[in-house]
């Protein structure tokens, strides 16, 4: 009897209790899995350099007097820049004139000699020794002259030198010396640098492989740089893209044997001066098509310690997380050599969710520009 009443009390207890539903699968954003030929491209660090950068030198010795630009902006060809106390090379162009009119001076009284002289000695009124005399006295003095018109120039010149200014048009960078400091010796000194920036230079490396794999898709012929349209992209450091694409240039003589790379340089157009000399950048260059290359969108990769994984979503709404092998970026999306293959959806939004083999209910993403037009 204790044992049916028992029985009937646990009987009692579990229809009293009510089962709890099945927890709801996420719902997740999917996308389908897509393929068609894309570039390869190949990315490259190095630093941006104007078109031309060249240091302004003090070429005389002096004082550095003044300062005849504002550092930074434009100057023309032939702008003043610095000036250098001029009063030395004053002092010795007005010696140096001086002497050329002492030698010009005596010129003239030794060919008034040789002129009187000349005719005497044809006469025998005179000796041809003293005829000789005098014609040498002509020529020494003539000699004194040239050199005397020499150091002019000279003088002439390094009172010119006491103005710099700038060799290019271009951006003048910053003052490197102090007003007042001695210029100019016992080295040649810096003063500043001019810059020309309408257009800029690349200045990087790539590796042998890449650059075999670059010759072989234009044709083989590695003693020329490239030539063709321009279609290299720069990345600057706020991973914005520039907005004029570039051209190599220059292909270095050889393969650097410390690095493994060869120097390649790059040629951009910079209109609007946005690109400065010193500035490090990235630039991609495309090294060949890749024929139904699988592509997915870059939300869609999980990357972690340089694996990569996507949530694979099968017929039955389970998900699989799959190792996937990601090699190319293209835009903002991922080149997926093995893993994956067309057809297959994927989740690119609601990651976060997932584990594997769970239930998701997937959604459809929405076509590039829905919400735009939608808004609109």
């Amino acid at each position: 009897m204790k044992k049916l009443v028992l029985t009937f009390l646990v009987l009692t207890v579990a229809c009293g209790e009510k089962t709890a539903p099945p927890p709801v699968p996420p719902e997740v954003v999917v996308a389908a899995v897509s393929s068609r030929d894309v570039p390869v491209m190949a990315e490259f660090t190095g630093e941006i350099r104007g078109a031309e950068d060249i240091q302004v030198m003090a070429r005389v010795a002096g004082f550095l007097q003044e300062q005849a630009y504002r550092e930074g902006e434009l100057v023309r060809k032939g702008d003043l820049l610095f000036v250098i106390d001029p009063r030395p090379f004053q002092a010795a162009e007005s010696k140096a004139q001086a002497d050329v009119a002492q030698a010009l001076a005596m010129l003239n009284r030794a060919t008034v000699q040789v002129n009187r002289l000349r005719p005497l000695a044809a006469q025998n009124a005179v000796s041809k020794q003293d005829l000789d005399n005098a014609e040498a006295n002509e020529a020494a003095a003539k000699g004194s002259l040239d050199g005397a018109r020499a150091m002019l120039d000279k003088a002439q010149l390094d009172l010119g030198y006491t103005r710099v200014t700038s060799p290019i048009d271009g951006v003048a960078g910053l003052r490197q010396i102090d007003l007042g400091t001695y210029v100019g010796a016992p080295q040649p000194t810096v003063l500043t640098v001019v810059s020309r920036i309408d257009k800029v230079r690349f200045d990087f490396g790539i590796a042998e492989s890449e650059y075999l794999t670059l010759v072989r898709e234009r044709g083989g012929d590695g003693r020329t740089a490239p030539s063709g349209a321009s279609n290299l992209e720069l990345v600057l450091a706020d991973g914005t893209v520039h907005p004029s694409k570039g051209r190599v240039t220059v292909i270095g003589r050889g393969v650097d044997p410390q690095t493994g790379t060869l120097p390649v340089q790059a040629e951009f157009p910079n209109p609007q001066g946005v690109l400065r000399p010193g500035q490090f950048a990235r630039v991609r260059a495309p090294l060949r098509i890749e024929k139904n290359a699988v592509v997915i969108p870059q939300r869609a990769v999980q990357e972690l310690q340089g694996t990569y994984n996507v949530a694979v979503v099968g017929a039955d709404n389970t998900v699989e997380i799959r190792p996937v092998q990601a090699t190319n970026r293209v835009g903002d999306e991922w080149v997926i050599a093995s893993g994956l293959v067309a057809g297959e959806q994927i989740v690119v939004e609601g990651l976060q969710k997932v584990r594997q083999g769970m239930k998701v209910r997937p959604t459809a993403a929405r076509p590039a520009g829905a919400d735009t037009a939608k808004a609109r």
